[in-house]
């Protein structure tokens, strides 16, 4: 994938100009500010503004027109995309930027499967008159997009890095397919048209940006697009490849390409440290766990953000086990370590201030012979005592020594990310997920992170009652509070035992992390949510 600055685009060949229009713009004086002077470009923007009053088409969040350009100039067609509102277009979720990203991605991934097609029809017609084959060539679409069209409602000078970004992540972001496992066979010629549409046969031209914002903000809209996508694929992958294992594969595999120092643990070390907690959890599986730690380190940083994912690859629910419906998608469980991974990996590339640590730990719940029971008594790495009541409650007991273990390495605040409870579903659905912690100020913040990205958050409390829930008889707590009653927050509340008064904050992704179908940039799976925060607020620090 190509992505060049444009700074002029009166000669330019490509094969879509999408021009994204605000809803209080007019249409024929933004097409002229673009195309500038020439007759041929002022014939084009009059007949496009008369096409776009017939065909009602007003600049409003998310309307589409398509248009010929008459062989008045050299590009082959004009795309006007509605961005809605100038004042509204500009604010921190972007909507209508991302909206842009995927329309065009998607067009231009239409595009390059109908050019593959026709190519591979005309070599098999070849192939069959002159008795020879003949190699297809392989394709290019492209397209400029022009965000900064004149003037943002404020009448300042329209600043389109955070819009760039969010093109190039939707755009990314929007076409990503997983068809490893897809037979050739059986899927037939989609399917071969479908791994030819790659990237790196895109050219995407972007006008309108200075220089120092276009370089800035393509770095990053790349890195976040390609590592959202990377998490998107560790997730879909199947559970019996998806293992512990392969994970520290990953992590060792983003250590060696962004210098980053990487540590994996196995399951002497791990009981050596006293991950009592931990270990509980694995032993009922075959596969043996990894804790995996990933660190950046900044020059002069003056503090360290740990990141820390519940990384279960496959989750029964243990003896406690979840129904065949419950089980069905439960390799996404380790969502949260995919989302650890995907940001350390962008991070490595963009270099925060700060330092970074991230802690995953990995592991199966599953119901072997030697599985945890209700009732079993674990010791977790900082000496509590936790009494089992629901083995299907074991993502917080991983996540406790992992959130000590990252205290011990002098973390100064605590984000875990974690598809931790069915609960949070029950209470957000499918649109938000849940935040919580003890520092407000961190809370406000990480909200506001994911803002750009349209990642949604909703706080729900943590109040002193919730740890009731906790007490055990014969412990220092149990892992699960009363059924049915405030699940999500006394999860959380379980986590904060062993967060030792650090700034924290917890996100629990369970109803967020997977989708059933499309939208947006959103893929159908494991979506790789979060990974657009947890980089916007570290990078921001």
């Amino acid at each position: 994938m190509q992505i060049k600055m444009e700074t002029s685009v009166a000669k330019s060949a490509t094969d879509y100009m999408v021009v994204g229009v605000h809803a209080d713009e007019t249409l024929v004086k933004v097409l002229k500010d673009i195309f500038g002077a020439s007759k041929a470009h002022a014939d084009l923007a009059a007949k496009a503004a008369q096409v776009a009053q017939d065909e009602g088409f007003k600049g409003k969040l998310g309307q589409v027109l398509s248009l010929p350009t008459y062989g008045l100039v050299s590009f082959k067609r004009l795309f006007l995309f509605g961005l809605g509102n100038a004042a509204d277009s500009v604010k921190d979720d972007y909507t209508g930027y991302r909206k842009l990203g995927v329309s065009v991605s998607k067009r231009l991934m239409t595009s390059l499967r109908t050019a593959e097609k026709e190519d591979s029809d005309a070599a098999k017609n070849k192939s069959k008159t002159a008795k020879a084959t003949t190699k297809t060539k392989s394709r290019n679409v492209s397209a400029c997009i022009c965000l900064a069209s004149s003037k943002n409602k404020a009448g300042k000078g329209f600043d389109a890095s955070w819009p760039l970004t969010s093109v190039i992540e939707a755009f990314i972001l929007s076409a990503f397919s997983y068809d490893k496992y897809k037979s050739m066979k059986d899927a037939g010629k989609q399917a071969k048209l479908d791994a030819a549409a790659d990237l790196s046969q895109f050219n995407l031209t972007v006008h309108g940006v200075d220089k120092a914002n276009f370089d800035r903000a393509v770095k990053k809209g790349m890195s976040v697009g390609m590592a959202v996508n990377m998490a998107r694929g560790l997730i879909a992958e199947p559970p019996a490849y998806m293992t512990p294992t392969r994970l520290a594969t990953e992590a060792r595999r983003i250590a060696k390409d962004h210098a980053l120092t990487v540590k994996v643990l196995e399951p002497a070390a791990i009981e050596k440290l006293g991950m009592g907690s931990f270990l509980g959890v694995a032993r009922g599986a075959k596969e043996p766990p990894r804790f995996i730690v990933l660190k950046y380190t900044a020059p002069k940083s003056k503090k360290t953000v740990a990141l820390v994912g519940k990384g279960v690859t496959f989750d029964s629910g243990g003896l406690s086990l979840k129904t065949a419906g419950g089980m069905e998608h439960m390799k996404y469980d380790m969502a949260g370590a995919a989302a650890v991974l995907a940001s350390m990996q962008i991070l490595g590339a963009l270099k925060p201030r700060v330092s970074v640590l991230a802690v995953i730990p990995a592991t199966e719940n599953m119901p072997g012979s030697n599985a945890l029971h209700p009732g079993d008594v674990l010791i977790a790495m900082n000496g509590k005592t936790i009494e089992v009541n629901n083995t299907d409650a074991e993502g917080r007991l991983i996540l406790a020594d992992a959130l000590t273990y990252a205290i011990n390495e002098g973390a100064d605040e605590l984000i875990d990310i974690a598809t931790l409870t069915g609960a949070v579903v029950t209470a957000l659905g499918r649109v938000a997920a849940g935040i919580m912690g003890s520092n407000q100020k961190l809370v406000d913040d990480v909200i506001a992170a994911g803002r750009p990205s349209g990642e949604k958050y909703w706080q729900l409390p943590l109040f002193e009652e919730y740890k009731d829930a906790l007490k055990s008889d014969i412990a220092d707590l149990k892992n699960a509070g009363s059924r049915g009653e405030a699940g999500s927050s006394c999860a959380a509340m379980f986590l904060k035992e062993f967060t030792a008064d650090k700034a924290w904050a917890h996100l629990d992704i369970a109803g967020v992390g997977w989708r059933e179908s499309e939208k947006d940039e959103l893929c159908k799976g494991g979506v790789g949510f979060g990974i657009r925060t947890l980089c916007s607020y570290v990078l921001a620090q």
